[in-house]
């Protein structure tokens, strides 16, 4: 809901926008554990100028994502390289079993 506000009041360009999208591998049994943490980050990180929307999927092969959706290429690295960030990404590394697997992209089109 929160993009469509800021598309309809005009604030951004869809094509501006910046998506990031990591594949994770959570360790046994913390699934529970990452999604009341990454519900509580959230509360944090949606804050931030910029921010549009942050996402953990699931497939139905039980593997994870997360989307993270930004105004811009640099509104998410001020987000990322923030205090707030460094707090709080400690511990959502402590649920993985693996390094996330990251690609960005910009909007080309709708």
């Amino acid at each position: 809901m929160k993009i469509l506000e800021k598309k309809l009041s005009g604030c951004f360009s869809s094509h501006d926008m910046f998506v990031m999208i990591a594949d994770v591998q959570l360790k046994e049994g913390a699934e529970d554990d990452f999604k009341s943490w990454f519900s509580e980050s959230n509360k944090v990180l949606s804050n931030f100028p910029g921010f549009v929307s942050r996402r953990f999927l699931k497939s139905s092969d039980g593997s994870y994502r997360i989307v993270v959706e930004h105004e811009s290429k640099e509104t998410f690295i001020k987000m990322h390289q923030s205090p707030e960030h460094e707090k709080i990404h400690p511990t959502g590394h402590s649920f993985m079993s693996a390094d996330p697997q990251r690609k960005t992209y910009t909007v080309a089109a709708e």
